[in-house]
């Protein structure tokens, strides 16, 4: 059998074993579903209330994730739609419309009846049909504990001329998923990708799906050639002549019984549209090798189109899993893949125009004091660290660091260019420059040659941080980022867990008991004294001992499967609980103790 056939045959067993996966998944993921479609309902029947499109002022969205964020097709405004946030003990699902003015620099809440239901990990693309759509599909709602999850398979448009929601009920589209990616490309919509979980199984998904906006059919597609392996939280890009770019990306595989292993994708495919007329539905996949710098491997990232033929990737985290925990390196770096040239580079950014008047001033000014000598240029500015800390509500301290490239070495500048005019006073200090501190699951936007950038999360141990601030920085002229919104400290709360309630019902009914029950509490002690032998402080030390490694155990596997539902652009595991058999082992200690 040549290589051909053999390759056919492995994709043959491939399809029939994810077929199978997807059966499994299917029938475990319907009882849970029907536990939170009942949720929904009630939702949805808080939402049925609304009668009338009401648009108002409004202070900036609470901190959030997995939310969508685009540019108005037509008016110089943002549309942020859904999402999602995590205190540490609850989860809470959004299904609220915003719109950031960008002229004004203000936001305005839009309620609009019959909304899509509460969601996060959906996806959301803008056409510019009649005055303006934004079309959603897909997503996950989760229960307030964060243990269970309703992945939805519903697709919406909201008619931005008249602010009206519509769903759109067509048949044959792509099954109930979440961290799929979405792109709308010469009047259609094209979906890839993504995951299905459920408490006990999983399913991540390659399949490509095509929804025609003239005629509201689906279509799935059947490419040629061998494309990507499943994945969900990739970056998918329209190219101008029709073709889909699919880089990165993050998927796990089932080892052995309760065992799981992550992948972190790094190649890069293309998705081209061959032939013309009634042939565009031939479709081929092709692994794209670009040149260049390409980004450090991470999951998390954002994407979105730039100019002059680019696109863009922004920020992201690589978890580092260590022997007693899970650290994640999270970047606030710019990184442009030029489609034409098929080659990545880094952004770097040049400064404003006063501060490289004034370096070039500084360089003019020594090379006259050298009577003409060949000047030594000085070797590139390094890397600036910046520590920043911030004080939450409750007096928590989160550190943040930054650490800021250096300035890119001017190149020579026209003649005309150096006879500008100065805008600013000699002498003056030169500004810190100033970046969005490293995140991941940030959302993303460019409007006029402009990348806008709102929220996400980062991590202080196992505290998680949602951000909710927005900057802005011109792709034109990469000279410096702009603080739209800083972070608000007061919006950031983070619900330890506590003590059992029986420990806790004990020492309150211990302190609030009067005499009587004290003396009737030590004879009691006492008859439990004599009732048992004392542990020796040998077996003591070693109990707890193992109740100290057991509890490290589960927190840093809760905290894993954290990272694995963050890197799928997926929801939250939910608060950390305490096995109930470390509880009672916990509990038999501190009276061991006493």
């Amino acid at each position: 059998m040549g290589k051909k056939g053999k390759r056919d045959k492995k994709g043959k067993g491939a399809e029939k074993t994810l077929a199978k996966m997807e059966k499994k998944v299917s029938r475990r993921a319907k009882k849970e579903e029907e536990d939170l479609e009942a949720l929904i309902a009630e939702f949805q029947s808080l939402d049925a209330k609304k009668t009338q499109v009401i648009e108002s002022s409004c202070p900036p969205p609470s901190p959030r994730l997995n939310c969508s964020f685009c540019a108005h097709p037509e008016r110089d405004e943002l549309i942020l739609f859904g999402g999602e946030y995590f205190n540490g003990q609850k989860t809470y699902l959004y299904n609220e419309l915003y719109i950031y003015h960008i002229r004004k620099n203000s936001w305005a809440k839009l309620d609009i009846p019959n909304p899509p239901p509460r969601r996060c990990a959906h996806q959301a693309a803008v056409v510019p049909t009649a005055g303006g759509q934004l079309w959603i599909f897909g997503g996950e709602f989760a229960s307030p504990n964060g243990e269970q999850f309703y992945h939805y398979k519903d697709l919406w448009v909201l008619h931005l001329a008249t602010k009206t929601w519509e769903q759109i009920k067509a048949p044959g589209g792509p099954s109930g998923r979440s961290g799929h990616r979405m792109v709308a490309c010469k009047r259609q919509l094209i979906i890839f990708g993504g995951f299905h979980e459920t408490a006990r199984d999983f399913i991540y998904y390659n399949d490509v799906y095509t929804f025609n906006l003239d005629s509201f059919t689906w279509s799935k597609l059947a490419p040629a050639g061998m494309g990507p392996a499943p994945r969900s939280g990739c970056q998918m890009t329209p190219t101008p002549e029709g073709n889909i770019i699919i880089y990165g990306g993050y998927s796990k595989q089932r080892i052995k019984k309760d065992v799981d292993k992550g992948t972190l994708h790094t190649d890069m495919f293309l998705l081209k549209a061959e032939g013309t007329g009634k042939e565009e539905d031939r479709w081929s996949w092709s692994r794209l090798s670009p040149s260049g710098v390409k980004p450090s491997p991470r999951s998390g990232f954002a994407v979105a189109a730039a100019p002059n033929n680019r696109c863009l990737l922004f920020g992201g985290v690589q978890d580092e899993e260590e022997e007693e925990s899970i650290e994640g390196d999270f970047f606030n770096d710019i990184y442009f893949y030029d489609i034409g040239k098929n080659r990545w580079f880094p952004a770097q950014l040049k400064g404003p125009k006063s501060e490289r008047r004034k370096r070039r001033r500084g360089r003019q000014a020594e090379a006259e004091a050298a009577g003409g000598e060949e000047l030594q240029l000085p070797p590139p500015q390094a890397p600036l660290e910046i520590v920043k800390e911030v004080v939450a509500e409750d007096g928590t301290v989160m550190t943040i660091k930054q650490v800021i490239p250096g300035a890119a070495e001017d190149k020579d500048r026209s003649g005309s260019e150096e006879e500008e005019e100065e805008e600013e006073e000699e002498g003056g200090a030169l500004g810190q420059p100033v970046e969005p501190c490293p995140r991941s699951s940030a959302m993303v936007a460019v409007k006029h040659g402009v990348l806008y950038v709102y929220g996400g999360m980062f991590e202080v141990g196992d505290r998680q941080v949602t951000l909710s601030d927005l900057h802005s920085i011109d792709l034109h002229r990469m000279e410096q980022w702009k603080v739209l919104l800083e972070m608000d400290p007061k919006t950031q709360e983070w619900l330890e867990e506590s003590e059992s309630d029986e420990e806790e019902d004990d020492d309150v009914e211990g302190a609030e008991g009067g005499e009587e029950d004290e003396e009737e509490s030590s004879e009691e002690e006492s008859e439990d004294e004599e009732g048992r032998n004392p542990l020796p402080c040998s077996a003591l030390a070693l109990l707890s001992s193992h109740l100290a490694l057991c509890l490290e155990r589960e927190r840093k596997e809760k905290r894993k499967q954290n990272c694995d539902r963050r890197e799928s652009d997926h929801g939250h595991v939910g608060s950390w609980n305490i096995h109930p058999a470390l509880q009672s082992a916990k509990y038999y200690m501190l009276r061991a103790q006493a």
